[in-house]
């Protein structure tokens, strides 16, 4: 009986340590995850679905951040401290997506999609700042600027100066003020 103990002991023991061993890929996903109407900017705290247009999110093991625009996501990326992690980062398929409200499911890799910036007058409105329009597929991303007389970049060729530059060229309202 004794003999019989340890082994079911032992067996056990082992399963718990092998349930407490899997690859850490595997205990936390790092996939992307729904945007709900109370969730705020990581950046700016403004609730990001008022706004049409792509948003973003930087998926880490412990948390969610999660961004009212590509733009926004972009420019948090973008800041030395932010990119020491291993965030995985989201955008909207707005190839797949309504602009006034994209679909979730659309999400794809920020790193592998193709941007549309310089948007300013095309009438897409978005939140603070730079409008860009984030693609899975290069065509529809140069369809896009060629009716608006935009560019498309990839993930790599944006850097502060671009949303700088988009942002100020975001349409003027009457007032002076750009227009979200």
């Amino acid at each position: 009986m004794k003999t019989l103990f340890k082994t079911l002991l032992t067996l056990v023991i082992g399963l718990a340590l092998l349930a407490c061993s899997e690859p850490e890929s595997e205990q936390q996903s790092l996939a992307p995850v729904a945007f709900h109407d109370t969730d705020e900017c990581h950046v700016c705290g403004m609730i990001i679905t008022d706004f049409p247009g792509p948003k973003g999110q930087a998926m880490e093991k412990a948390s969610v951040k999660k961004f009212c625009s590509a733009a926004e996501m972009l420019g948090w990326w973008l800041q030395p401290e932010n990119r020491i992690g291993t965030a995985k980062l989201y955008v909207h398929d707005m190839g797949r997506s309504e602009w006034a409200k994209p679909d979730d499911g659309n999400l794809i890799d920020a790193t592998s999609a193709f941007y549309v910036v310089g948007l300013g007058d095309s009438g897409l409105k978005g939140a603070m700042g730079a409008v860009l329009a984030s693609f899975a597929d290069e065509q529809a991303a140069r369809k896009l600027a060629a009716i608006h007389g935009a560019r498309v970049l990839r993930f790599d060729e944006i850097d502060q100066d671009v949303l700088q530059q988009a942002a100020a060229t975001q349409h003027v309202g009457m007032h002076g003020r750009a227009t979200h």
